[in-house]
């Protein structure tokens, strides 16, 4: 399988790579997760900087990435952060367990989304060991099942009385997700739904799902997490979990290769500083994800809408903007 390799200011390569031996990377792909490529015809992007330093000058970082909205708007933010202190930024998407298998063997240098200790719990146990934690920046971020508010279902107890309304069928994300996996082996069996359809493709397509159901009017069940642009575009109810299946909520967690806080200290403090509201992060996402195809150039300009938010991460370090 084959996705694009993007670099900072409009550079495009095309690069092989094993991640894994069964995959084969590049970086920003044409399917709809894409966090987005920069313009070919674009001035470069040092040109309407406000700051930055030439701390980078000479030397890159290449950012793993998955299709999670949350994923695609802080890895556009921090390729424009890194830019503006002179780093060549790459940004290399893959699914989740091929990203952490990409930081784990130095294949990658970050990556932004990991949820832990739930939602990741497979992957850390398998990679933990080889990668650096540079800790956690949000605090609190709940896997949900959700449905549409006019629905009328509260609890996840209650869906397998109501089987017929959904036709048995929950639309679910990535097959290789955390979500995917603690749904099916957790929540499933805890609520007697065994039965049901679990339709796993992309988050691309349950969106595009849950859009279509909710133009109609018509029940549907999906798996989502909080927070995620969803509930603003959407009157959505998340469903009680009196069993608690679906775990207490994760914190999204910044992992590097190992070796990388002793090459790019600056950056490793900058990221372990870095610490997101939820209210501010759901601005970012909109920001970011509502420019589709031109995801950098938004983060670039949320950036300089925001200066003084980042800057506070920034300080005590040689990074600046």
């Amino acid at each position: 399988m084959f996705l694009r390799k993007r670099l900072a200011r409009s550079q495009t390569r095309w690069l092989v790579g094993t991640l894994s031996a069964a995959l084969l990377l590049t970086a920003c792909g044409d399917d709809g997760g894409d966090a987005g490529t920069a313009d070919t015809d674009q001035v470069d992007a040092d040109d309407d900087q406000a700051g930055g330093s030439d701390v980078g000058e000479g030397r890159s970082i290449n950012i793993g990435w998955i299709p999670w909205e949350e994923d695609i708007a802080i890895t556009n933010l921090w390729h424009a952060i890194l830019e503006e202190n002179g780093f060549e930024v790459t940004q290399t998407q893959a699914d989740v367990g091929p990203v952490f298998d990409g930081v784990a063997t130095g294949e990658l240098d970050l990556f932004m989304d990991a949820w832990l200790p739930n939602t990741h719990s497979d992957y850390w146990e398998q990679y933990g060991d080889r990668v650096e934690d540079l800790g956690a920046w949000l605090d609190e971020a709940p896997l949900t099942w959700v449905v549409p508010a006019y629905v009328d279902i509260d609890s996840i107890a209650d869906l397998a009385d109501n089987a017929e309304m959904f036709d048995s069928r929950l639309v679910g994300i990535e097959p290789g997700s955390g979500l995917a996996r603690i749904s099916e082996e957790e929540v499933m069996p805890a609520y007697g739904l065994d039965d049901w359809d679990h339709v796993t493709g992309s988050t691309a397509a349950m969106l595009s799902e849950l859009e279509a159901a909710i133009a109609a009017e018509e029940p549907i069940v999906v798996t989502l997490w909080e927070p995620h642009p969803a509930y603003g575009n959407f009157d959505l109810k998340n469903l009680d979990d009196p069993e608690g299946s679906l775990g207490e909520p994760d914190e999204i967690r910044t992992i590097a290769r190992e070796g990388f806080s002793d090459e790019f200290p600056e950056v490793a403090a900058a990221l372990q500083n870095m610490d997101f509201d939820a209210g501010t992060l759901a601005e970012l996402e909109v920001a970011v994800l509502g420019d589709e195809g031109n995801e950098l150039e938004a983060a670039r300009t949320w950036l300089n809408d925001n200066r003084d938010y980042v800057a506070a991460w920034l300080e005590g370090t040689d990074l600046s903007i």
